[in-house]
């Protein structure tokens, strides 16, 4: 705790990592206390049928706004997603080709449009205010997080958001 009682937060971003940089993130953005609004996981009743995610009117919301990423950030490319009950996953590609800063915004850009796009749509805001993020590195951590986010809903009892 700080002197003025307000608690000191973990450093969760790389120091000295450039966020502005081409690169492919990881991203988890969480609901406000969690709450469960954004979809439902239902377990399909045939053996090795994959859940179904159940978007509910927020999610609907969410998933637009995810899809008109590119279309605001054209240097943006969402790899994969998943709307979960309470969190989103995004596997963003940030890339630059001609070395026009302005072309490519900073993740943290990116989520702060998204999050601000959701809250105008739906009237209220409904996010935590951070969010968490992990610079993909090696072809094996991407390929790994992309089967995470596919297999998500499939292990939702067992996630740590749950």
């Amino acid at each position: 705790m700080t002197e003025d009682k307000r608690p000191v937060r973990k450093q969760i971003r790389m120091p000295e990592f450039d966020y502005d940089s081409n690169g492919a993130y990881f991203i988890t953005v969480c609901t406000r206390d969690r709450k469960p609004i954004l979809s439902k996981v239902s377990v399909g009743t045939t053996t090795g049928r994959p859940p179904d995610v159940i978007l509910t009117k927020y999610g609907r919301t969410v998933e637009e706004a995810i899809q008109q990423i590119h279309v605001i950030y054209p240097s943006v490319h969402v790899d994969n997603y998943v709307i979960m009950p309470n969190h989103i996953h995004l596997l963003l590609f940030l890339y630059c080709d001609d070395g026009r800063a302005m072309l490519a915004p900073t993740v943290s850009r990116v989520v702060q449009q998204l999050k601000g796009a959701v809250t105008k749509r739906i009237g209220h805001p409904i996010w935590q205010s951070r969010f968490y993020d992990h610079v993909i590195r090696t072809e094996r951590d991407y390929r790994d997080i992309y089967t995470y986010i596919d297999n998500n809903p499939a292990h939702w009892a067992e996630d740590e958001y749950y």
